[in-house]
């Protein structure tokens, strides 16, 4: 009997455990959209237009902050037609930590005792032009500095601020923070609606109420114009047989639709707006001449080359808190990775184990076929069904470099997201699994 229900509380854990991954996941997205938003705007103001400052003084007036801030950023630089970034720590890598907070029970400050719900450490490599991102779980167990005992990582900042949380990080990975970067929970509301809403093609139709949690959703199939509370709405759906990938994906559509919308002429007049609201919802120890030569790395960086990876561990329930305990020797190997950017030099040479995850039998027939014919030995297949292809690693023998290499050879596999990650729950013994979605 005790087997049985200590089973079962493991079990009830570990369900747990991945309902808070799901609204993590939001959150990671909520971050990283927020935070593009204001650095792909301020790119495109500050070095797209960068050879047409009439435009922000006929806008704005000579003496308006963003004419001043466009001016300052392009009047040192010769040669407009190679505009390129320089970076405030010149080209070694550095550590940007992204944390988004729920909300603060202080109405007159929004950052004072709040959790960090979402941890995103970002490794930037300006030399060549690449971004690693590797995602902290909120609940796992560590270790707070000035003796304030164990707790679960995203107590740092409620209990000690910013130096408590940054110093948890780095006590407990080895890692230095260069900077930080903190988004409010209202972020991504408030800026879509100060680019007066979004245009989106919703998949399919989308109805949910919560009550409790003031949460309604109510959208049809087909082309909306969504307000930001909205934009909030489609984010937050997950009442789907898709779970966190169908939502994952609902994401990457808004993104692309922001970025598309902030490309467009009549959203330069919106920049300070979005400048305004950056100000009251992100918080960070940036300068804005900093922030503005990050955005042009990022103008220059392959999305499809980031490699990204989560803190591998297990769940753990102890009375009513659930922890999610830390593999140390799979952290170490993912830090190395992902932050130290430790990895095999690219063999051609070298014959690898693949697992392949497909929707239908007939696309896995399709991609096996084709690894086989460049030598590759795949050792399983099953059948699993997403939305979201991926290419995972499992060896840090398989690089991106290698993928990038086998990509060209197998052009079924081409444009997938690389992830890194040394716990294989797919295939076993395998050495990479691909996993091939719906679409």
């Amino acid at each position: 009997m005790t087997n049985k229900t200590t089973r079962r509380e493991r079990s009830a854990a570990f369900v747990r455990h991945m309902q808070e991954t799901r609204e993590e996941s939001s959150s990671f997205a909520k971050v990283f959209i927020g935070v593009l938003i204001v650095f792909f705007g301020l790119i495109f103001a500050a070095l797209v237009l960068s050879n047409n400052n009439s435009f922000f003084v006929e806008t704005f007036g000579k003496d308006a902050f963003i004419t001043k801030v466009v001016n300052k950023l392009t009047q040192n630089n010769p040669n407009k037609e190679h505009a390129d970034f320089v970076l405030p720590f010149g080209l070694r890598r550095q550590n940007i930590l992204f944390l988004g907070v729920d909300a603060s029970e202080n109405p007159d400050d929004l950052w004072s005792g709040t959790r960090t719900d979402t941890i995103i450490l970002i490794n930037i490599d300006p030399r060549n032009k690449s971004v690693n991102a590797l995602s902290i779980p909120r609940d796992s167990k560590v270790y707070l500095p000035s003796n304030n005992g164990v707790n679960k990582i995203n107590a740092a900042h409620a209990i000690g601020g910013i130096e408590m949380a940054k110093r948890t990080i780095e006590d407990t990975l080895g890692v230095h923070v260069d900077r930080y970067v903190m988004v409010h929970d209202k972020a991504v509301k408030e800026i879509v609606d100060a680019m007066d809403g979004i245009d989106i093609y919703v998949e399919k139709p989308m109805h949910y109420n919560d009550y409790s949690g003031h949460l309604h959703i109510n959208f049809t199939k087909g082309e909306h114009h969504l307000d930001g509370q909205q934009a909030v709405e489609y984010l937050r759906f997950r009442h789907d047989a898709l779970g966190d990938i169908g939502r994952t994906h609902r994401q990457q559509w808004l993104l692309r639709s922001l970025l598309s919308k902030i490309k467009q002429p009549s959203t330069i007049t919106k920049i300070p707006d979005i400048i305004s609201v950056a100000k009251k919802y992100v918080k960070t120890d940036m300068s804005f001449y900093e922030m503005s030569q990050y955005a042009a790395l990022l103008k220059h960086v392959d999305m499809d080359k980031i490699e990204i990876a989560t803190l591998p561990g297990s769940p753990n329930q102890k009375g009513y808190i659930s922890y999610w305990i830390l593999d140390p020797e799979k952290t170490q190997e993912v830090v190395n990775r992902i932050i130290y950017r430790d990895k095999e030099h690219l063999d051609e040479t070298m014959v690898f184990n693949a697992g392949i995850m497909g929707s239908n039998n007939n696309s896995i027939k399709i991609v096996e076929n084709a690894l086989k014919t460049a030598n590759i030995n795949v050792k399983c297949t099953g059948i699993l069904s997403k939305t979201h292809s991926q290419f995972v690693a499992h060896s840090n023998k398989v690089t991106n470099d290698y993928y990038n290499w086998l990509s060209k050879k197998v052009e079924n596999i081409g444009g997938l997201q690389f992830v890194y990650d040394p716990v294989n729950y797919y295939c076993g013994e395998t050495d990479f699994t691909i996993i091939i979605s719906d679409n």
